[in-house]
């Protein structure tokens, strides 16, 4: 009587392991293939890509405009019976004054800025060549090659003018794509807010999918996962944009005290790189110390000084206040997410890189912990009772 069903058994391990050759075999060759074909394969992925983004980035906007329509929502409105349209069309509302008005404070100001800097391109072109001359008497370099060098500034120039009178006739293909932009911009704000107004509708249909596909505790458990993620990344999204549009007012405020040239220019290129953690601070003082070097280089250097005391007040004081330990993540992980989702992503990857490389983190924190405690063993590998006597 155990014979067939030892056969049985057996037989069914022999499929088993067929089968799983077989997904080895065929996954080997789809990579095989898709190294092969990669140009082609980058190709349409980018043609999916581009498809895609407008869509992509409704979502982008939904989600950060999620988390003022629930504040609305439980607060201001929570006794009225339309509360959640009246939330989201408040939110838009609130989103487009800061926009229009950011805009309306920047613009004429990085203009003026931009217009000052090339007006003043032959003035920047003469003390860069008073620089070269000084560094030439001072460690007796041959003044032959200084001369080269100050002349090279000025083909630089030439170069750069015939590039731009060049590019004078894609103008027409640049009109398109700013056509192409105002399309997709529209496309993106009705999906954010069809996203919004059916969210409780999408959540959840994605929930009755999830029980309906897998066993009942893994489906718990992929929502906690997407609960806990979604949390870490609303916390540090919604937190760094904070902290950055605080970095650029104090950048602001304090160029304007010391009298630094270009405060609304250099500003805002501070404030936005400030978003990528860690090498955003130096990100955004690297152009802005070239552009200063340009006017004066005493100037540059004091800046090079203020960009430093900021960023040690960020790191220090106003980063903790607003973030928190909202990622859990010691600094030198905090580096690798940065270096590895920005060197494949871009960055877009160095800003969703240390929250996604959080929720990993998290998660295979606790597996290893359930692990060592199947195993009834602490990270030391000595039993958890001799421990705790």
């Amino acid at each position: 009587m155990k014979e067939p069903h030892s056969t049985h058994e057996q037989l069914k391990l022999f499929t088993t392991r067929i089968l799983a050759n077989t997904i080895v075999v065929c996954a080997g060759i789809t990579f095989y293939m898709a190294l092969a074909n990669f140009n082609i394969l980058h190709e349409k992925l980018r043609i999916v890509t581009t498809i895609v983004s407008p869509f992509t980035a409704g979502l982008v906007l939904a989600y950060l405009l999620n988390s003022p329509t629930l504040y609305f929502e439980e607060t201001l409105f929570k006794k009225l019976r339309h509360k959640h349209l009246i939330s989201i069309f408040l939110s838009y509302i609130l989103a487009l004054i800061t926009v229009i008005t950011l805009l309306g404070l920047i613009i004429p100001q990085i203009a003026q800025s931009i217009s000052v800097v090339f007006a003043r391109v032959p003035d920047y072109l003469e003390n860069v060549n008073q620089i070269v001359l000084y560094l030439t008497s001072t460690f007796n370099i041959d003044t032959e090659e200084a001369q080269q060098l100050a002349v090279s500034w000025k083909d630089l120039i030439t170069q750069i003018t015939a590039w731009v009178q060049s590019v004078i006739p894609q103008l027409l293909g640049f009109s398109i794509s700013v056509g192409n932009t105002i399309i997709n911009g529209f496309v993106a704000f009705i999906t954010s807010l069809y996203l919004l107004i059916d969210k409780d509708r999408l959540l959840r249909q994605a929930r009755k999918g999830v029980y309906a596909l897998l066993p009942l505790n893994k489906a718990n458990r992929l929502l906690e996962v997407a609960n806990i993620s979604n949390r870490i990344f609303n916390r540090f999204i919604v937190g760094k944009l904070l902290d950055s549009l605080i970095i650029g007012i104090i950048c602001f405020v304090g160029m304007s005290i010391f009298r630094f040239p270009y405060a609304m220019l250099i500003s805002v290129i501070v404030g936005v790189t400030n978003i990528i953690p860690f090498f955003g601070p130096f990100i955004g003082a690297i152009p802005s110390v070239l552009i200063l070097l340009m006017v004066s280089p005493w100037k540059a250097l004091g800046f090079v000084f203020f960009v430093l005391a900021l960023q040690q007040f960020d790191g220090n004081i106003l980063g903790p206040k607003i973030l928190g330990n909202s990622t859990g993540l010691s600094p030198i992980w905090v580096l690798m997410a940065i270096v590895i989702s920005g060197g494949l992503f871009g960055f877009v990857g160095m800003v969703i890189g240390v929250p996604t490389f959080a929720v990993i983190y998290k998660f295979t924190a606790e597996y290893i912990n359930s692990r060592l405690a199947k195993k009834n063993i602490d990270e030391e590998g000595k039993p958890l009772e001799a421990k705790d006597e």
